[in-house]
This record gives structure tokens, C-alpha cells and sequence, in this order.
């Protein structure tokens, strides 16, 4: 699968990239973010706090529990910027709704950008890991099927392999419902998708199949907004070694009477080896994709699930 023409738009906690907006006048530059995403991506950097006009350096922010009531506090001047930032928080999220965003890449701990478990002050100041960023929160609520994720999450391989596939289908999905779109071509988006769906769960699959049925009476923006909503919660839920070997089983049912038997074996060998940890994914989806060529299974061709993600990226080496 070749990126569409263009790169991809990703918001970012502009920290991240290396600018140098913390709190301390420093950054936390990522570089799995930077190096190995960059070239596929156009960051659209945000800080919320500096763009709320606290300058760099600045004292910190944090948390604090106020009856049932969550505050933005600068505990060294006790300033409360709870209700600055949620009227900033709401503009700028207003605003990233005209920027295109696929994704947004948030940084953990942050009281204004962490998305979960960020430390709240309650009674005599002590913390518990119970919050969520006020930025964050309104972005969340704005956005709730755009993928959203913290960057110290994504150095887990299957997270981050999950979060940049729902990426890419996401910017599929958005690409199909921005033009003239038709029933007949989300029906057959939905079936490009079919075996990715499978892998991360077939009842999801299932309920999306059936929402389609009689798709044609049903109000556009209705059925648009419904499949949205399904097609990225069924991409949520995290594909399992079972789920992905019996796809590639699936897959390899297509052309089990070109093969010979050792080439037969082969196959099925190399997909129990993945289902029990033995090899990465990459390995038998690559001898499956040779397959499809080879015999030139046109259905398989159109599959997403081959090749949900640039293969540069190199993301089913690690999983």
C-alpha cells in the first residue's frame, strides 16, 4: 500500500518534536516519533499552555481536586487557570477541526495534555494518578474517533502497531466520506477491510455488515457518522495472535490447491509458529502476500490487511 498523495496531518504536543516549550524552557524530543514517523507525516504542533500566554520558562501546573470539581492550579502563586484553559482548549480544538488531523499524539503526566492517569492533588496535597489533562479532555470529547494517543504508550510494539494502523484507516475512511461518496463505495470500502476487521474482532464485523444492510433508506449522514463511529471502535479493540493466524489460515485457504504439500505445510507451519510467539507477524503475511501475487488472487489484492501501514515503517518486525 502506496501513502496517498500527501502526508498525513498529525496534532502533537509540540514538546515532543524538541521545541522547547516545557515548563523549564526544555523539551522531550521522541525519537521514534520524530525519525521514524516524520517522513510520513505533517506535525501540526500544539502547547497549550504557552499558546494560553504562560511563556516559557514558567511555574508548573497541576491538578487539584476541588470538591467534584477538577482545577488547573499554579500552586506557587495559587493562580487558577481552569476556566482560561478550557476556553483556549475549546477554540483550539474548534480550530484543528479545519486542519485535517488522522491522529494526535499527546504528552503523558501533562496536566493540561496527558490523557490518562496524571496526578490530581486532593486533600493535604496528596496526589493519585486519577486525572486527565484539561486540553486533553476537550480534544478527547471533540475528536472521539480519531485515533489519540499518549507518546509513552506508543513504545509498546503492539500498541503502537494498533495505533498507527487505525491511523491509516482512519485517513482512508475520512478520504471516502470528504468526496461525493456513494453507498456502493463504502460498501466496498467495507469489504477492502474485511479481513483487518476479522483480525481485531468478528462480531464488530459482524454488527458493521449488518448496518449496511439496507444502507440505501437510510439518511446519509445518519449512516456515515454511524459506520464511523463502529469501524474505528471494531479497529480499537487489539488484534490477538489467534485472531491474526485465523485470517492468515483464511488467506491461506485461497490457494491451497496451487500449493504443493511441502509449500502447504510450510505456510500452515509458519502461521502456528506466529500464533505461538515464535516469529513476528511480518513473516508469514510476507509468505501470504507472495502468494496472493504469485496466484494472483485479485480478492486478496484489494485486502487493507496485508498492508494496513507503509511497509517502511517496518511496524510487524516487532510484533
Amino acid at each position: 500500500m502506496q501513502p496517498e498523495a500527501g502526508r498525513i496531518r498529525v496534532g502533537i504536543s509540540a514538546c515532543l518534536l524538541g521545541h522547547h516549550v516545557r515548563y523549564n524552557g526544555g523539551h522531550k524530543r521522541d525519537a521514534l516519533l520524530v525519525e521514524t514517523f516524520g517522513p510520513f507525516v505533517e506535525w501540526v504542533p500544539v502547547c497549550p499552555e504557552v499558546e494560553l500566554g504562560l511563556g516559557t520558562p514558567r511555574p508548573t501546573l497541576r491538578l487539584k481536586r476541588h470538591g467534584g470539581d477538577l482545577r488547573l492550579i499554579m500552586p506557587s502563586t495559587g493562580a487558577d487557570y481552569t476556566a482560561a484553559m478550557r476556553a483556549y482548549a475549546k477554540r483550539r480544538v474548534a480550530k484543528l477541526r479545519t486542519d485535517d488531523l488522522c491522529c494526535y499524539i499527546l504528552k503523558q503526566d501533562s496536566p493540561s495534555c496527558g490523557m490518562e492517569r496524571v496526578k490530581v492533588y486532593g486533600v493535604r496535597n496528596v496526589p493519585s494518578n486519577s486525572g486527565r489533562g484539561v486540553f486533553a479532555a476537550a480534544l478527547l470529547q471533540r475528536f472521539p474517533h480519531m485515533p489519540i494517543e499518549e507518546e509513552g504508550r506508543l513504545n509498546d510494539p503492539r500498541r503502537r502497531d494498533n495505533f498507527i494502523e487505525r491511523v491509516f484507516a482512519y485517513r482512508g475512511l475520512r478520504s471516502l466520506f470528504r468526496a461525493h461518496w456513494t453507498v456502493g463505495g463504502l460498501v466496498a470500502f467495507h469489504g477492502a477491510h474485511r479481513l483487518q476487521l476479522l483480525a481485531h474482532s468478528p462480531t464488530a464485523y459482524e454488527r458493521l455488515g449488518r448496518s449496511l444492510a439496507g444502507a440505501k433508506t437510510r439518511p446519509r449522514a445518519a449512516l456515515r457518522d454511524d459506520y464511523e463511529a463502529q469501524f474505528m471502535s471494531a479497529l480499537d479493540i487489539p488484534a490477538t495472535p489467534k485472531r491474526h493466524a485465523n485470517v492468515l489460515q483464511h488467506i491461506a485457504g485461497y490457494f491451497k490447491k496451487q500449493l504443493d504439500d511441502d509449500s502447504r505445510h510450510e505456510l500452515l507451519s509458519l502461521i502456528d509458529d506466529y500464533r505461538r510467539g515464535l516469529v513476528p507477524l511480518i513473516v508469514p503475511v510476507t509468505l501470504v502476500g507472495h502468494y496472493v501475487h504469485r496466484f494472483e488472487v485479485s480478492y486478496l489484492k484489494g485486502q487493507t490487511y496485508l498492508e494496513p501501514q507503509p511497509k517502511e515503517l517496518m511496524l510487524r518486525k516487532h510484533v
